[in-house]
């Protein structure tokens, strides 16, 4: 394939459309590891997730010049939308934002998640689909993420970020947010200042999150006992299904796992090889993100927090993780509702599970809602 970007300038209109519709379709393929791909294929139903996201954005900028963000692949999740928005975006780009509209319309109050440790948003679509086209559902995503500048290293400083951005689509509250593992970190943090600034929050909706500043450094027996669980409550999840759930489920995993294997070819990219290229470059970029959001994570010590907070939970945790002062009980002065969900940890955002955490989040909007009198 050759890396010379493609001119909108040089040849005619309809052989622009075909030469970015063919070079489109090359990249695909080679990512996503499959022969053939019509023009009008979902990325997702193909297969694609989110660390293969970044590689597919990469390629995009290093054939077209045309720098794309996350949120483009909600917009155009197939090659025809995708070869559209190379043309508009090559005469006007509208450049990188943290905040992506997973799903923008709908009547009912927008709901803000932040990402987890990986740094990207699309880990929440399946989430977003659950929950209904009438469910405005925003993403914010981590900064650095196009290589264009560094992670932030403080989760007081990426709230700083997120909540100018939250606030510039809803300029006034009450404010619905939440996030995964780390995201809940970041949205306990957000709430904290847009209540500083006056306004309401309406919802703090944690999904498996904790205090991870009362877990520093973990000793090797902790990492090893860890991964044995992790291998355990993944079979736990499996056998809870029906064949049917058994299915979507592999799927899904397959899909995470899949994703986590840049990161740790980043990891030790940085560690033992001194080698440059794209792979191992935008794997290196994924590796440093990843590493700096845990370290926030860890350094992150959360104040009380004058409202409440709802911890949706799985049914058993991670033992080093089972600390009594490591939930929110005692730093939630409006107080804390806890929601377990049929799963167990890496479940709650995989189907079938998720549809779980989609129906006891919308009763937690709608509760909202009424206490509050959001519209």
């Amino acid at each position: 394939m050759s890396s010379k970007p493609v001119s909108a300038t040089s040849m005619s209109q309809t052989n622009v459309a075909d030469d970015v519709t063919r070079h489109l379709t090359q990249i695909w393929q080679e990512i996503l590891h499959i022969d053939s791909i019509t023009p009008d294929q979902n990325y997702f139903d193909l297969g694609g997730d989110s660390s293969l996201a970044v590689l597919l954005f990469s390629r995009i900028e290093a054939i077209f010049g045309v720098e794309l963000p996350l949120a483009t692949l909600f917009e155009a999740p197939t090659i025809e939308e995708l070869a559209r928005v190379l043309h508009r975006e090559a005469s006007s780009p509208a450049g990188w934002s943290p905040l992506v509209a997973i799903q923008p319309s709908g009547s009912r109050p927008p709901f803000f998640c932040i990402h987890g440790a990986g740094g990207n948003v699309l880990i929440y679509r399946d989430l977003s689909l659950r929950l209904g086209p009438d469910q405005p559902f925003y993403g914010l995503q981590c900064p650095g993420l196009d290589g264009s500048c560094p992670p932030l290293t403080k989760i007081e400083d990426m709230a700083a970020l997120y909540v100018k951005e939250i606030r510039r689509k809803q300029p006034r509250g009450p404010y619905f947010l939440g996030g995964y593992c780390m995201g809940g970190t970041v949205a306990y943090e957000v709430a904290q200042q847009i209540q500083a600034q006056g306004e309401q929050v309406a919802l703090l909706a944690l999904f498996d999150t904790m205090d991870f500043s009362k877990f520093p450094h973990l000793s090797a027996w902790d990492t090893t006992y860890q991964s044995i669980q992790r291998i355990v409550f993944h079979a736990a999840n499996f056998l809870r299904l029906d064949w049917e759930g058994k299915s979507q489920f592999l799927k899904g995993k397959a899909k995470v796992f899949r994703s986590r294997i840049p990161v740790w070819r980043g990891m030790l990219a940085a560690k033992f090889s001194k080698g440059s290229g794209t792979g191992t470059e935008e794997s290196r970029l994924l590796a440093n993100i990843w590493q700096t959001n845990d370290r926030a994570c860890v350094n992150y010590f959360p104040k009380p927090y004058a409202g409440t907070v709802t911890d949706f939970r799985p049914i058993k945790q991670y033992r080093v993780f089972n600390k009594p002062d490591a939930k929110w009980d005692k730093l939630a002065k409006g107080g804390q509702e806890v929601i377990v969900l049929p799963s167990y940890p890496a479940g709650m955002l995989v189907e079938p599970f998720v549809g779980h955490l989609a129906t006891a989040l919308e009763k937690s909007i709608d509760d909202a809602i009424r206490k509050n009198g959001a519209s």
